[in-house]
């Protein structure tokens, strides 16, 4: 175990959480007057963490030094108590669990922060590492714990098998691997106790099956009535007389069911029960305890972005608690149940992890121990507006003003779109620190969840399949004419921009729609669906053919699609961004943009980062990024007159 910190848990944990150190490697990130974004970017985030088994010690997974990596705290109350990081090597840290017989950690890492994961055990004292899956032109994706600690689950997906990815149970002491199943984006949900049977999804994005595994001959049986799935969990209760699904097969919403077994086994004859479900929400998450007077349950609901617990007694009697933040992000019970780990986030809060009591709903602050206090309106609560699609679909969307409150009617202002990843993502009341500091220098954002996004139910997640995409590009217009129609975006002054998917829908929504916008911003988008398909990791490019359309049925459908085709109708100025290591969306997608830009005599931006991959996780990258884009988007929308892409 490697302790570079040399830091008390309270000195980790600060308040205001940036020193003098963290300052200067940030400086330089300026920008328009008034954008200053070092504040929030300096805020440290602690993005995973697992209880040990006795509950005195926390993995977790923090930015502290710059870049994730994985940290351990030997009492996690205390904020005295010294903690240490742990050497996982150079690669960035995704996230980290801890086995139930408290003998091992477990973490996804990333090299560059890109797809070509692996998974990395090693000992709570930092001993014994080990590699278990990914690596070396592949992916290892982590799954669930045995609950004896003697296997875990892990999948592997090769550049080589056609996209197939393959499910193992592993021993972490040896590395003996024990197969379960293959399938697009194969993922070991739940290993049962008796080490006989395991629940492993499978399927592309949209069409997930649960397939229940019997280790010993191989045989599975299909536990959703159809593979039609966009959500796809299980877990065996602590025993494993039942099985608890987590999905939205057959419904319109995700909610959490029930399946008797006997021996660990499914029949026929019986069908899940509800158990937990919701007309106006998806479940996010459930977490569940068992004691000597029953099982307790929890739930976390995303309405309409905002996250909602509810605890589900033993006896029937369920009792919401209030939320320690807008967006849970996990949740799991302490070892004696009394408490709740719950990780959690808001515009004014980065992620961070909070104790909540059950018996009085009291909660306690962990990691960081104290609240970041920001300089006065440096950061702004967005407000939920609804609006609605060129066909009369309800959409919605967050919006940040740069000033004044919505119920003033502020006159028209500068505005910028910033579109989500996915598609399958939403955009939620989370910590943003380059949507507040666009707005801190002057420009409002508007977030809108057009169709496709999660959180509003299976048919509006699959709206957006195949040739239904020209409807959401559709809606990024929508989005722009309705906030000019009410006043809120100077329509002149109008730009849009995103990432991944984002990126994506930028460019189609800048070819498609070129007198709407006067600047465009495009982080690591897909510029043509072909080449992407043909460049992506092959297990990326399985489980999407669903959303997207297949590359050799679809060939026509892709192109129509892709806004490299019709790139001369780009006239706005365009920055592009992306990571070099990024074999999600590889790099040749921005190359081709620039490119084609730079042949017809225009002049975009290219901003590229050599040691990032599909995202920027890295502290001084992070910085260097907002700088940039807040740069061009105000240098654009504020001052200069300049129209040319």
């Amino acid at each position: 175990m490697t302790d570079t910190s040399d830091v008390t848990f309270s000195e980790i944990c600060a308040a205001n959480a940036f020193s003098e150190r963290r300052r200067a490697r940030l400086a330089g990130a300026g920008g328009h007057p008034g954008s200053d974004p070092m504040p929030l970017l300096a805020a440290r985030s602690v993005t995973s963490a697992a209880l040990s088994p006795d509950g005195r010690a926390l993995a977790f997974v923090s930015d502290h030094d710059g870049l994730p990596a994985l940290w351990l705290a030997t009492d996690p109350t205390d904020p005295a108590a010294r903690v240490t990081r742990l050497d996982t090597g150079p690669d960035q840290v995704h996230s980290v669990s801890w086995s139930p017989d408290g003998q091992w950690l477990a973490c996804l890492l990333a090299p560059f922060g890109g797809e070509r994961t692996r998974v990395l055990t090693l000992r709570p004292d930092g001993s014994h590492p080990s590699t278990l899956a990914g690596g070396a032109g592949s992916a290892g994706t982590l799954g669930a714990w045995r609950s004896d600690g003697a296997a875990v689950g892990v999948t592997e997906s090769a550049r080589r098998g056609g996209g197939e990815s393959t499910a193992y149970a592993v021993d972490p002491a040896t590395g003996r691997r024990t197969p379960l199943a293959t399938g697009p984006a194969a993922a070991v949900c739940s290993l049962h106790p008796n080490g006989r049977h395991a629940v492993v999804r499978v399927g592309r994005r949209g069409a997930r099956q649960l397939l229940w595994v019997d280790i010993r001959t191989g045989r599975t049986v299909e536990l959703l009535a159809d593979s039609d799935a966009t959500v796809a969990d299980a877990r065996f209760a602590v025993g494993g007389g039942r099985l608890y699904l987590h999905t939205d097969s057959g419904r319109e919403r995700a909610a959490l069911l029930t399946l008797a077994l006997r021996d660990g086994r499914p029949h026929r004859a019986e069908q899940p029960a509800v158990v937990a479900a919701r007309p106006d929400a998806d479940l996010d998450l459930f977490a569940v305890h068992r004691s000597r007077t029953g099982e307790r349950l929890v739930t976390v609901w995303n309405v309409d972005g905002y996250s909602e617990l509810s605890v589900l007694e033993p006896d029937g009697r369920s009792r919401v608690h209030e939320c320690p933040a807008e967006v849970v992000t996990s949740c799991v019970f302490s070892p004696d149940g009394r408490w709740l780990l719950i990780g959690a986030e808001g515009p004014a809060q980065p992620p961070h992890l909070v104790r909540h009591e059950l018996r009085d709903g009291a909660t306690q602050r962990l990691l960081p121990a104290a609240a970041p206090s920001w300089p006065p309106r440096q950061v702004v609560e967005p407000q939920l507006l609804r609006f609605a699609g060129q066909d009369g679909l309800a959409l919605s969307g967050w919006w940040y003003a740069p000033s004044t409150p919505l119920s003033t009617k502020p006159a028209p202002t500068p505005t910028v779109l910033w579109l989500h990843g996915g598609p399958e993502a939403q955009e939620r009341p989370t910590f943003a620190p380059l949507l507040q500091a666009m707005v801190a220098a002057g420009v409002a954002v508007f977030a809108p969840n057009v169709r496709g996004s999660s959180g509003y139910g299976r048919d509006f997640v699959n709206a957006d399949n195949g040739e239904q995409r020209f409807a959401a590009i559709a809606d990024v217009a929508a989005a722009a004419r309705f906030l000019a129609a009410e006043g809120l975006a100077d329509p002149r002054r109008l730009g849009v921009c995103g990432r991944s998917y984002g990126g994506y829908l930028t460019l189609a929504a800048l070819v498609a729609y070129p007198e709407l916008f006067a600047v465009g911003v495009d982080v690591c988008g897909m510029a043509d669906l072909e080449t992407f398909f043909a460049h992506t990791e092959p297990w990326i490019a399985a489980a999407a053919t669903s959303k997207y359309g297949d590359p050799s049925r679809d060939r026509a459908l892709l192109r129509e699609l892709s806004p490299l085709h019709r790139i001369e109708r780009l006239t706005a100025p365009l920055l592009v961004v992306h990571g070099e290591h990024d074999t999600n969306v590889p790099l040749v997608e921005a190359e081709q943009v620039v490119h084609a830009l730079r042949e017809r005599g225009a002049a975009p931006g290219f901003l590229l980062f050599p040691d990032e991959g599909h995202e920027v996780h890295g502290t001084k990258n992070r910085a260097v990024f907002v700088r940039e884009v807040v740069g061009w988007l105000t240098g654009h929308l504020l001052e200069a007159d300049e129209q040319t892409a």
